[in-house]
């Protein structure tokens, strides 16, 4: 099993394998389309993941309706995590 740094370690501070890593442990699924693209389902609704050159943005889908984010690199990994979860 891959280790991840620590969870305050900020994501610049990530290699690539990690976060993609990160992003299968939480449940997100790499699209065939687009490698820099992920897509999480969870019950009440859906994420896609992007990974930019300069950030982590996140789109929720909650019943048709989209709400973005984008999270700089220097953000620590439990923070995004967390902030990812709150869902829409």
């Amino acid at each position: 099993m891959f280790h991840l740094p620590p969870e305050k370690t900020p994501l610049n501070r990530h290699s690539l394998t990690a976060l993609e890593n990160w992003l299968r442990q939480l449940g997100a699924e790499r699209s065939k389309t687009d490698a820099c693209s992920w897509e999480w389902m969870m019950p009440q609704w859906s994420a896609e993941i992007q990974l930019e050159v300069d950030e982590l943005r996140v789109t929720w889908n909650k019943d048709g309706q989209l709400n973005q984010c984008s999270f700089p690199y220097g953000l620590p990994r439990c923070d995004v995590e967390t902030a990812i979860k709150q869902g829409p």
